[in-house]
């Protein structure tokens, strides 16, 4: 009886696997299995059973909501009676560190758009709107990067206003993970798209409201859906740190990458360190910042150890 009440007091309508699997219904699958494994990040196990199972419902599902959004911005232009260009759709992705936010951010990219109508969909990550390294060495802030107050939140905001009023183009800096820092002079221009994924480790986040009342923009207020990708903490921990396993003798070798130093780490060393950085870093983060953002998503993606999505939930209408 109490488990009973809990789900019917949720905001979310949980799926299993399988029972999420067969709401693809006829979907057709657009993706061969090299495209599958370019899409993938480092480590993650993104095959093509994971995309007809998982993200092939989710693209439908999508469409109906883009769909019903069209129709609906139609419906209040009759009411209000003007001729506005139709707004982007934008699509929020929200997770931690290491639990694969950028490898469901380009399998959406490459499912939506190859829609029938060949939408032109575009794809960001906040990481660009980091404060340079210059910026937060400045202010202390280096051990808190990705934590909210490391991003140029005005900056961004900007860019999501450019964006969803049709100005064109509208432009986002360029991060680069090997060193470590936004790069100069360096923009990803986005020309009014139909559909626009915005992927980062605190875009569901909010702040503290005004107590005058006066409008206060969150990113998320600019996302038409969203969703936040979830593991377990022992989990998570676990794939950061293989991660960094396999940096240490890959991209922290290139003499050009801010990570430089930890490449003649011995296994013993590198583990360590990861699990320091993560310990001292990146859970703080999750805690603080993260974790208490997944019930504003509109989809929570639950993986389990193995990187497979395990259980679905969505939020009600």
């Amino acid at each position: 009886m109490e488990q009973r009440t809990e789900e019917t007091l949720s905001p979310y309508r949980t799926f299993s696997r399988a029972e999420w699997a067969s709401l693809r219904d006829d979907t057709p699958m657009t993706l061969t299995s090299e495209e599958v494994t370019r899409l993938r990040s480092l480590h993650d196990r993104l095959d093509i059973k994971e995309v007809e199972e998982v993200y092939l419902p989710l693209s439908r599902l999508l469409s109906l909501y883009v769909n019903a959004t069209q129709r609906l911005f139609r419906a209040q232009e009759r009411f209000l009676g003007t001729e506005d260009i139709k707004m982007p759709f934008i699509i929020g992705v929200a997770g931690s560190v290491a639990v694969g936010k950028s490898t469901t951010a380009r399998v959406l990219q490459a499912l939506l758009a190859r829609w029938p109508n060949v939408p032109k969909v575009d794809l960001v990550t906040t990481d660009g709107f980091l404060f340079p390294n210059t910026i937060l060495a400045r202010e202390g802030l280096m051990e808190k990067k990705g934590f909210p107050e490391s991003y140029d939140l005005q900056a961004l905001l900007r860019f999501l206003t450019d964006v969803k009023a049709g100005r064109h183009p509208a432009r986002a800096p360029v991060y680069s993970h090997l060193t470590y820092d936004v790069t100069p002079n360096q923009w990803v221009e986005v020309d009014r798209p139909e559909i626009l994924i915005v992927e980062g480790l605190n875009v569901l986040q909010t702040g503290r409201l005004p107590k005058d009342g006066k409008a206060i923009p969150f990113v998320s207020d600019f996302f038409d859906f969203s969703v936040y990708l979830d593991a377990d903490e022992d989990v998570l921990k676990a794939w950061y740190v293989d991660r960094f396993l396999t940096l240490r003798s890959t991209a922290f070798r290139d003499p050009k990458s801010y990570f430089h130093r930890y490449s003649q780490l011995s296994d013993d060393e590198a583990v360590q360190t990861a699990s320091s950085i993560w310990e001292r870093i990146n859970l703080v983060n999750l805690h603080e910042n993260i974790l208490p953002t997944r019930q504003r998503s509109d989809l929570i993606l639950k993986k389990g150890e193995s990187h497979l999505v395990e259980e679905v939930s969505l939020r009600r209408l």
